[in-house]
């Protein structure tokens, strides 16, 4: 090697980045001490962007494409070393690579829930997480505001204060978004469109952009779930009659799991036989019909019962019903049908307090009545 191969190989003729990471956002060319040679070739590719910094002060910078380095397109360098004259001697800078791809993993979620208003259930508390995407979009705000000279920064060391900006976002996103709680899954597409347009004019003065925000869940503190799946139970169970019904089903379910505990047992013994009979009364239909009986056949059984009586009750000035002597039995012992409560069915010719009607006040046994008024 001559004197003159010796003297060329300290100066860097190729200026250029291959990125072998999935998370860095600003690479500094490797320089040392070496001299970048006026005439150099520097390869910018796509999804990246080429930073000149020389002394401290941000100078040029190239967009994808193959340069070579000349003072004609070096303008802001070239008047801060005072080239004036285009001169070719080997010069030194920093340059900065800087990613403008869409950085698509990254994660955000609410440590601590967001308290937000509901119309419907007054303050709620919510918790939320997802993903966004982030890109640089101005990468010499970026080195300036965030990177600084970090030889290789990466995408941790901004996730977090991201991650915090969102969160200070996302109760306000959800306050104002005037969206009821319960119709908030339906809204996350929207939420995420407006929460992306606001975290991109916060972030702007760092060069950075959320092109995508993405909310993948909003959850609810277990009270209030458990207030909305009564609420669902209620909207299933029909109108009050069902819904009364419905809870001495769960009663006789849960005195059944308690042995020895007494609790409803007049009551569950009477709603137990009329859900029997109900139960029998529907599927008697859905049976195949019985063969015709043979000539030898046994003699025919017993004609069948007689229909009971279906009684109609009025509670809170509602009327209620048709009920059964059995249903009436379980209601005497829950306390919803007394002495005083007006019944009818048909045949009479009017609503009578039920101790006065024959056919239920037998029901009462030995529970006694109202006391008359004190003196």
């Amino acid at each position: 090697m001559g004197l003159f191969d010796s003297i060329r190989g300290e100066f860097i003729d190729i200026v250029e980045w291959t990125d072998d990471s999935r998370d860095t956002i600003v690479w500094r060319f490797p320089r040392h001490d070496n001299e970048i040679k006026m005439g150099a070739r520097l390869v910018v590719r796509e999804s990246q962007t080429a930073v000149f910094v020389n002394e401290g002060r941000i100078a040029d910078v190239f967009q994808p494409g193959t340069y070579t380095l000349e003072t004609r397109n070096l303008p802001l360098l070239s008047t801060l070393k005072g080239w004036k004259y285009g001169f070719d001697s080997p010069f030194k800078a920093e340059v900065y690579f800087v990613t403008t791809r869409q950085f698509t993993d990254m994660k955000w979620g609410t440590q601590n829930p967001v308290i937000v208003r509901d119309p419907e259930f007054g303050m709620v508390r919510l918790r939320a997480f997802g993903a966004f995407a982030a890109r640089v979009v101005d990468p010499a705000a970026l080195l300036r505001e965030l990177a600084g000279t970090d030889p290789q920064f990466r995408t941790e060391e901004v996730q977090e204060y991201l991650r915090q900006l969102i969160v200070g976002k996302l109760g306000t996103a959800l306050a104002s978004s005037g969206v009821p709680m319960l119709d908030l899954a339906t809204q996350q597409e929207a939420l995420g469109v407006k929460l992306a347009g606001a975290l991109t004019q916060e972030l702007s003065p760092v060069g950075i952009a959320v092109p995508r925000f993405i909310i993948e869940n909003i959850s609810l503190p277990p009270e209030v779930e458990q207030a909305i799946d009564t609420r669902s139970r209620m909207g299933i169970a029909g109108n009050l009659d069902q819904y009364t019904q419905f809870q001495a089903a769960d009663a006789l379910g849960a005195g059944a799991r308690t042995p020895g505990s007494g609790v409803g047992e007049g009551m569950g013994l009477g709603l137990g036989m009329a859900a029997g009979q109900r139960m029998a009364a529907g599927l008697a239909p859905q049976q195949p019909a019985a063969p015709a009986p043979a000539a030898a056949a046994a003699p025919a059984g017993p004609p069948p019962l007689p229909a009971q009586d279906q009684w109609f009750i009025g509670v809170d000035g509602a009327q209620q019903g048709p009920y059964d002597s059995g249903v009436l039995s379980g209601l005497v012992g829950a306390g919803t049908l007394t002495r005083a409560t007006l019944v009818w069915k048909d045949g009479m010719s009017g609503w009578l307090p039920a101790g006065q009607v024959p056919g239920v006040s037998g029901l009462f046994g030995s529970v006694p009545p109202p006391l008359p008024p004190q003196g």
